[in-house]
This record gives C-alpha cells, structure tokens and sequence, in this order.
C-alpha cells in the first residue's frame, strides 16, 4: 500500500516537468499560441537615438545650363523717404603741410595828390573866366595837376577833397571851384584897403571819374586880388579819399 506522502510527490514531479518543458519552449520562442493567449502589453518606450551615419558620397556636377534672355528694365521705383542723419564720424588726421604758394603780387592802395601854389612874379590881375595857374609844385608824384594849365586831371574814379588858400592884398577876392566847366563852390573876401594882407580858404569834396577836371576860376573882374610872396602864398591842393574800384581783385 503505497504511502500518504505518494500523491503529493508525484504531483511535485510533474509540475517540475512542466516547467522544464515550458522554459525550453520559452528560450526557443516555439510557445504554441493556445498557452499564451493573454492581453497585449503596454507599448514600451522609444528607443534611445541611433548614432549619425557616415557622410555620404558627393554627387556629379550637373551641366551648365544656357544662359537666360535678358528681361526688359523694370519701371523706376518711387523715391524713399530720407534716412535718419547718421551720427558724426571720428575727426580724421591732419594731412600733411602742403608746398609752399607763389609770391603774389603786392596790393597797393590807388594814390592821387597833389599841391601847387601861386608864382610870386604873379602881380597883374588875373583874367576872369582863364583858370589859375599856381605853377609852382609843391607835391604831384601821379602827375595828375598839369601847372601849365592849372587843371587837375581825374585817373581813379572815386571821391576826392580840393582845398584853396588865397592871400588876399590890393583888392577883394572871388574865384569859384569848377568841375568840367560848372561852378561846385564859390568864395568871397572883401579887402578894404588894409596895410596887411587878408586870407582867403575854402574846400570841398568832389566825386569824379576818369577824365574830369577840376580848377580854380576867377568870378569876376574887380575881384582880383590874388597875391604871393616870400613870406605868404596862395595854393591848390586836391588829394584822392577814397576810390569806387570796387571790382577790382586787389582793392575788392
């Protein structure tokens, strides 16, 4: 009579058998499809990222195409607006000292003086309308003041100041200032018949141009009294004050 302990052994050894046989199936992936018949498993996770593969080989050059017709110019665009003002750049480095210029030409101011008085051999009355001739030069470095005819001649156009002293003796004294023939100024002095000579002055300023003359006339007959001498004379002056060259490249 076989022992209690019998059944549960021989059960032990065939679920030991069947595991043998399961675990075999199991490592040779042949488990028949009735014995796994369970639900799908949870999709698992992705998988980490491959490493990058080799670089692949480059392709042959393609052929040159034919040129392109060249298309016809567009229309202008319209202008655009102005850009803001840039900001101001780094001042540059001096440049280098340039050579030396020319030696220019000297400006010099246009001059024009002169001044005569009356010869003291001159004792007969003047004549009335003749101009006076003070021949004795004092000053006329232009040449401007002809003594022979007592005229001064204008060269430089501008503004200009005539002066006359006369010393007056044995009669009364009138002479006018004239310019191109028309009297500018005129001057007076009554002698009364006394035993030292009297003085007569007058000036004036006289815009010319070139070619105008300036001279001193007796007005008028009885008023001649004219007169010098070693120690009093009678003069003409007449000086340039300022000239109207005013285009000139030295005097602009």
């Amino acid at each position: 009579m076989p022992s209690p302990g019998f059944p549960a052994l021989l059960l032990l050894c065939l679920v030991c058998g069947l595991q043998v046989d399961l675990s075999d199936l199991l490592d040779d992936n042949k488990i028949p499809p009735s014995l796994c018949t369970g639900q799908p498993g949870i999709p698992g996770s992705p998988g980490v990222h491959g490493n990058a593969g080799p670089p692949g080989r480059d392709g042959r050059d393609g052929r040159d195409a034919a040129p392109a017709e060249r298309g016809e110019r567009g229309e202008r665009g319209q202008q655009g607006e102005m850009g803001m003002r840039g900001y101001t750049g780094d001042r540059g480095d001096s440049g280098e000292k340039g050579e030396r210029g020319k030696e220019g030409e000297c400006a010099v101011a246009p001059k024009s003086a002169f001044s005569a008085k009356l010869a003291e051999s001159v004792t007969t009355p003047l004549p009335v309308g003749d101009a006076v001739r003070f021949d004795k030069v004092t000053l006329n470095e232009q040449g401007d003041y002809n003594p022979e005819t007592g005229r001064f001649t204008c060269k430089i156009p501008g503004v200009y100041y005539f002066a006359v002293h006369a010393t007056v003796y044995r009669a009364s004294l009138q002479f006018d200032l004239m310019k191109n023939g028309h009297t500018t100024a005129s001057y007076f002095q009554f002698y009364g018949n006394w035993p030292k000579p009297a003085s007569l002055s007058g000036g004036s300023l006289l815009h010319l141009a070139p070619g105008d003359q300036v001279w001193v006339q007796m007005a008028l007959g009885e008023y001649s009294g004219f007169y010098s001498s070693s120690k009093t004379d009678s003069t003409f002056t007449g000086f340039l004050v300022y000239s109207d060259w005013k285009n000139s490249s030295v005097f602009a």
